[in-house]
């Protein structure tokens, strides 16, 4: 294990079981430099007084290991909390009992690798993304596409549900982000050409204080839900992106410190964006330019951002997910 505080020396050390209590507790050793905390059967508490750090280590509460044969690369959950939905490097998308991780549905459809997929507030339906440039919807019931949307000339590298879906909103690798009406099975307009992949975005309603710009010519009448929302788009050139979602006039632009993998917003003013690099800024779209906070846990990627309750969870490439109040 480590410690690693911006500009100052990595701490490493290593814990030791040494035995096993009557009740089955472990007891843990720490080397120089870090204090073992509460240890019960599924937490370990680890400090480290120096840094004045801490970090409790949980286990799973459930490990599925059949449901893929290789890494999965997106996963999510309905609404309800009965089904699960994920992708995989065995090129395989899958539906599954979250309960017990039984395979309920197997979606094949996709020409290459899958890589997005979410299912519609619903729980019913089910939204993906893949290297062929299409965007599908399918039925959770029975797997069957519904709909194929055409138009990216590049992957599709992530998606966004408006409000409760008769909209969506995809990214691709060739620097667009567009807007798809699921009723007709086309695509309303492109809300954002970057000149750059989009890695992530996301979409939610922004602070009435905050200037969306007004849209050019009046919007589709299949256009739904998007008035008073803003679009972040994580871009690999570095610049997280804030688009009104119906005026399509930029809001702001940020530069961090390399390529952003994903976004997400914890209110309607303040946001979050990771980077290639391990950083995660935390930022109030009112005051773009002066990040609230960056934290860095390590140089490794940050992959994915979840709101979660007061806080958020973040997943990184060193298979640690974090979780931060």
């Amino acid at each position: 294990m480590s410690s690693e505080i911006s500009r100052k020396p990595t701490l490493y050390g290593s814990l030791t079981r040494r035995g096993r209590s009557t009740e089955g507790v472990p007891d843990i050793a720490a080397s120089e430099g870090f204090v073992v905390g509460e240890v019960t059967k599924k937490s370990i508490l680890i400090s480290c007084p120096h840094e004045i750090a801490a970090t409790k280590f949980l286990a799973p509460y459930t490990t599925f290991s059949r449901i893929h044969q290789k890494s999965v690369t997106c996963l999510d959950i309905s609404s309800g909390g009965g089904l699960g939905v994920s992708t995989s490097t065995d090129g395989t998308m899958k539906i599954w009992q979250a309960a017990n991780g039984e395979i309920r549905r197997l979606l094949g459809g996709h020409v290459c690798d899958v890589n997005c997929c979410r299912f519609f507030p619903s729980g019913l339906v089910v939204l993906s993304g893949g290297m062929d440039a299409q965007l599908k919807i399918w039925s959770a019931e029975d797997a069957s596409c519904v709909v194929t949307f055409k138009g990216h000339k590049g992957g599709i590298l992530d998606t966004a549900i408006v409000d409760r879906g008769r909209n969506v909103l995809s990214c691709s690798r060739d620097g667009t982000a567009r807007l798809w009406d699921c009723g007709s099975s086309s695509c309303l307009g492109v809300i954002a050409d970057c000149g750059s992949p989009v890695n992530g975005i996301a979409v939610g309603a922004a602070d009435s204080s905050l200037n969306l710009g007004s849209p050019e010519k009046a919007p589709s009448e299949r256009e739904v839900g998007t008035e008073g929302k803003i679009l972040l788009l994580a871009r690999e050139d570095q610049k997280l992106q804030g688009v009104g979602l119906q005026s399509r006039q930029l809001v702001f632009l940020f530069i961090g410190s390399d390529a952003f993998n994903c976004c997400t917003l914890l209110s309607s003013t303040y946001i979050l964006a990771g980077t290639q690099d391990g950083n995660i800024y935390q930022l109030d779209v009112r005051n773009i330019n002066a990040p609230i906070q960056v934290i860095r846990r390590s140089g490794a990627p940050v992959l994915s951002l979840l709101p979660y309750q007061d806080g958020f969870v973040a997943s990184q490439g060193t298979s640690s997910v974090p979780l931060f109040q």
